[in-house]
């Protein structure tokens, strides 16, 4: 007898609506930094309906995660079954985000690494931060998230600090293990914030932490986008303050899923990018590696990247010259990228041999930069994240002078002392970006920035 193999690809299905009763999903410390800041709790903080997902399962359909922000759930099902949940009175639309018949390649190569004999107080005075440690700001009190595609042997080498972590969610469907062997890359990006042992200091040692996976290692798809949707969404719930991801997105498996470079990296198109945004608007600082595509066929940014109201981070050497790989903005709709620059050229890092090794990347670049953010905001602790994004800014040694014609360096190298003495009065206190505004529309709260008007989810509002 044959055996029928009927495939199952992943979908994003949106709902029609959602219940905006009972408690938002949101811990403790978020209502309370929320009302800290002066954030609303509105609609997008509000879980999907349930009855909605119990209708799929009882359908025979698997939900992998939910979100809130898109009012939706990412589901496993066949084709067939699409057809008949696209035609549901509960639901808007149907996105096919993976192909599973598309070819399955092995494990993606790593940047190789050597072995290194000097210390880490290079990278970390390229921005000034030893001088706020040596004040005793290092993180404290901060909560951080490091998404990233795996985090082999994290829970024990001896480099961390096991209290520090205080859990971990994976959003991906890889069959290996949160701590497997095939994710060492995130491994490398939480020693260059969290790492200590001798001859190693990370840029934020006494930050709390949650880690997330939502990189899968053996396809690219869009599938993973939304994965980091869950992603942010679960770190806002739990109150993290900065968040930190070196992944970016642009081509995949399906040629027919690549982005435009001149149309999609407006923050505006991607899930991912305007959960990125929405994250800022809740509190979050987001810090995104801007891409290691500058002097490749794509050359620019990717999404997240391209989002509104974040910190994008481009690499450079301890000469503060920018690597050639470093990818470029401006995002399509014009705005500068990156914002500001760290050490991605030769970066110092703990691997998971337990080994002190340097390494290239704005993925190594990015933890930096929300290392140095965490530290900066324990001294700060009564600010909001766009003042400490505002300050970054502002003590970066471009930003009268910002790299407009070239985005290779934005506003160039933040200076972490010159960030946290700068005086109160310097820094807007409107949220978010420098020429932003929340305002009042037709019963609406909505972001005025440049005259143009921006709803929470970060996509143009038509005057009306």
């Amino acid at each position: 007898m044959k055996l029928l193999l009927i495939l199952l690809n992943i979908f994003f299905v949106f709902f029609t609506d959602k219940p905006l009763t009972g408690q938002p999903a949101l811990s403790e410390r978020a209502q309370a930094q929320r009302t800290k800041w002066n954030i609303p709790i509105d609609a997008l903080d509000y879980p999907v309906n349930p009855l909605y997902l119990d209708s799929l399962r009882q359908m025979g359909i698997t939900v992998h995660h939910t979100s809130r922000w898109f009012n939706g759930a990412t589901v496993e099902m066949s084709q067939t079954k699409a057809q008949q949940v696209a035609a549901l009175g509960f639901v808007s639309q149907v996105e096919e985000t993976r192909d599973n018949s598309a070819q399955i390649y092995g494990p993606k190569r790593m940047t190789a690494s050597r072995p290194i004999i000097n210390y880490t107080d290079e990278q970390l005075q390229l921005f000034n931060l030893t001088a706020l440690h040596q004040e005793g700001f290092e993180g404290q009190g901060i909560l951080m998230t490091i998404c990233d595609g795996g985090f082999y042997r994290a829970n024990t080498l001896s480099c961390f600090r096991q209290a520090q972590e205080l859990g971990h969610f994976d959003f991906t469907d890889d069959i290996d293990s949160f701590y497997g062997s095939t994710g060492t890359h995130g491994t490398e990006c939480l020693s260059t914030i969290s790492g200590i042992q001798d001859g190693f200091y990370g840029a934020a040692t006494q930050a709390k932490y949650y880690l997330m996976r939502s990189e899968e290692n053996q396809t690219e798809s869009p599938k993973e986008m939304d994965n980091l949707v869950a992603a942010l969404e679960k770190a806002d719930s739990l109150g993290v303050n900065v968040f930190s991801v070196s992944l970016g997105y642009a081509l995949f498996d399906h040629g027919s899923w690549d982005l435009n470079k001149n149309t999609d990296l407006d923050g505006q198109t991607t899930r991912c990018s305007r959960a990125a945004t929405i994250a800022s608007r809740k509190g979050m600082l987001v810090c995104v590696a801007a891409g290691n595509e500058g002097d490749g066929p794509w050359g620019t940014i990717g999404a997240p990247a391209d989002a509104d109201s974040i910190l994008t981070v481009g690499a450079v050497d301890l000469d503060s010259i920018a690597g050639r790989f470093s990818s470029v903005g401006p995002s399509s709709d014009g705005r500068l990228k990156p914002e500001v620059c760290a050490v991605g050229v030769q970066t110092t890092l703990i691997n998971p041999s337990g080994y002190i090794v340097t390494s290239n990347g704005t993925s190594f670049a990015a933890p930096l930069i929300a290392g140095l953010a965490a530290s900066l905001w324990s001294a700060l602790p009564d600010e909001n994240n766009m003042q400490i994004r505002e300050r970054i800014i502002r003590s970066s040694d471009r930003y009268s002078r910002p790299d407009y014609a070239n985005n290779v360096y934005g506003y160039g190298i933040p200076d972490a002392w010159k960030a946290y003495t700068m005086t109160l009065t310097d820094i807007p206190l409107t949220q978010p970006e420098n020429n932003h505004q929340k305002i009042l529309y037709n019963g609406q709260v909505v972001i005025l920035h440049n005259g143009q008007m921006y709803d929470i989810m970060g996509r143009k509002k038509r005057a009306s």
